[in-house]
């Protein structure tokens, strides 16, 4: 008996090393994909960070200037907290409503009607969901029209256009469908029966979230938070349309030194700042998420045989 353990360990291994290799040559073209169309370009992009700009032209040269003259602009600070509050606020709010139509789809209905129509949205143009919500909270648009109808406004309010709640409520409605898909595909992960066994122990629905839904999810949960919120921030179709001076983003700033002044060299190192702050903001949800005891740290778990 002992003799056919000793043989089995082999088999396990060229078994795991076919694996592996099988793992690496699908994974082989996706990879090479993303170095070549997005690792490359952005070490080009991040060479371009030192060099300067005269005249619409780019000369080789290595200096810090403009990641100095970035971080000295009070425009810049003004523009990227308004992109972090905009992308956080935004973000945060889109989770907190993405999390119950996704339990509801994981664990509640059998039916996919509900995420067949979510992903019905998709079909419409980007710049359609925004000229529709231009309409809805203009002057002259539907919100307006019912506040003076009910008698609640005497003249039209201007503040919902132009303003921090247009680009929020626009980003909101535009990125919830890609939070609804990144929390149901976090949440198939977690078994109903731990919810179920929660229950059972005396755990209220809000207790069996917090204290097994949470923590198992929490990878999934972070990562639809921070890829919302590294979209939103980094938008800049929106905010040009909606935002007026009060809504501008990050990546309207970097949009228009690629655009409009033609000094490529600074507006790639406002990306790569940009960059920085949505490493520490992240950085900083995963500390206030294990102090908070919603992200538990796991432990490696053991090999078989080992």
């Amino acid at each position: 008996m002992r003799r056919f353990k000793v043989l089995e360990r082999p088999l396990r291994v060229q078994k795991d090393a076919r694996r592996s290799n099988m793992g690496g040559l699908l994974a082989a073209p996706a990879v090479l994909y993303m170095v070549v169309f997005f690792v490359v370009p952005s070490l080009i992009l991040f060479v371009y960070s030192f060099w300067t700009a005269a005249s619409y032209r780019i000369v080789p040269d290595f200096v810090f200037s403009n990641y100095l003259n970035s971080l000295m602009s009070p425009l810049f600070w003004t523009v990227t907290i308004n992109a972090i509050l905009i992308g956080l606020v935004t973000a945060s709010i889109t989770l907190i409503l993405a999390i119950p139509v996704g339990y509801y789809l994981v664990y509640v209905s059998r039916s996919q009607v509900i995420l067949y129509l979510i992903l019905i949205t998709w079909f419409s143009s980007y710049l359609v969901r925004i000229y529709a919500w231009r309409t809805l909270l203009g002057t002259s648009g539907v919100l307006n029209t019912i506040l003076l109808q009910a008698g609640i406004v005497d003249t039209p309010v201007g503040v919902f256009l132009f303003s921090r709640f247009a680009v929020a409520i626009t980003l909101i409605h535009i990125y919830l469908p890609f939070c609804i898909l990144l929390v149901v595909s976090s949440l198939s992960e977690i078994k109903k029966d731990l919810v179920d066994a929660a229950r059972d122990l005396g755990a209220s629905p809000l207790g069996a979230f917090f204290r097994v839904i949470a923590p198992n999810a929490a990878n999934g949960l972070v990562g639809a938070f921070m890829l919302t919120f590294v979209m939103v921030a980094g938008d800049y179709v929106t905010p040009q349309m909606l935002g007026g001076s009060s809504g501008q983003t990050t990546g309207l700033l970097i949009a228009d030194q690629f655009r409009k002044t033609g000094n490529w060299p600074l507006g790639a190192a406002q990306a790569f700042l940009m960059f920085l702050v949505s490493i520490a903001i992240y950085f900083a949800v995963m500390g206030l998420g294990r102090a908070t005891g919603l992200i538990v740290k796991r432990r490696p778990a053991k090999k078989a045989g080992a």
